[in-house]
């Protein structure tokens, strides 16, 4: 009698959990629904927004091709003028780069002053073109100028600081600073990074000036 009982109880118990979590359910379930909802909607929206973006930087993509094919350097700077600061930066880059191989430096140091003063959003473009620049022009530029410039790209840790250390070397050997250029040769020459072809250039200026380049790990090795 006791176990008929215990079993009628938990039968009843277990029908008021039961009915206690319908009413939940009815009195709340719409907000679970409305989550499930918005969740699979930003999914959605996610998916479609990068789809769009993958196709527009692609028919970007198609663009630029077409115009390097005409062979103009001018068409590449037209590619998207009006559209992204940062694709019209690599425009401009790209142009630089035609015109320059074409003979035109003027026109290549135009396409890169153009990035320098645009409004890229990426400062890597912009420190980039002001590089190129410098190595483009040389002791053509205002000597403060250039020297302003390849402080700032210089600067410990910025992403072209070798680079920027090696013009400052250039400059310093076009303004007949021999001893201030080994000096700075061999600091750039201790610092981490350094490419082989980077440590080429600076062992064959080294020589340039007269002074025997210190081996290197590789040639230490061999």
């Amino acid at each position: 009698m006791a176990n008929q009982n215990d079993s009628f109880v938990d039968e009843v118990t277990e029908d008021l959990r039961r009915d206690r979590l319908f009413g939940v359910f009815r009195r709340y379930g719409w907000i679970a629904i409305l989550l499930i909802l918005l969740l699979v909607g930003g999914v959605s929206w996610r998916e479609y927004a990068q789809a769009r973006q993958q196709a527009k930087a692609e028919a970007w993509g198609d663009r630029v091709l077409v115009a390097e094919a005409t062979g103009d350097p001018a068409a590449l700077m037209q590619v998207d003028a009006e559209g992204s600061p940062g694709r019209q930066a690599i425009a401009g880059m790209l142009a630089s780069a035609a015109w320059l191989e074409a003979g035109g430096t003027n026109a290549a140091a135009a396409a890169l002053r153009e990035v320098v003063e645009s409004d890229a959003e990426d400062p890597l473009l912009h420190e980039l073109a002001e590089l190129k620049l410098v190595m483009l022009n040389g002791a053509a530029m205002d000597p403060s100028e250039r020297d302003a410039v390849l402080a700032r790209l210089s600067r410990a840790g910025a992403p072209f600081e070798l680079l920027a250390l090696e013009q400052k070397a250039i400059a310093l050997i076009e303004a007949g600073r021999h001893e201030d250029a080994v000096s700075l040769i061999r600091q750039i020459q201790q610092k981490d990074g350094l490419s082989e072809t980077l440590r080429r250039r600076l062992s064959e200026m080294m020589i340039a000036l007269g002074v025997e380049p210190e081996p290197t790990d590789s040639m230490k090795a061999g």
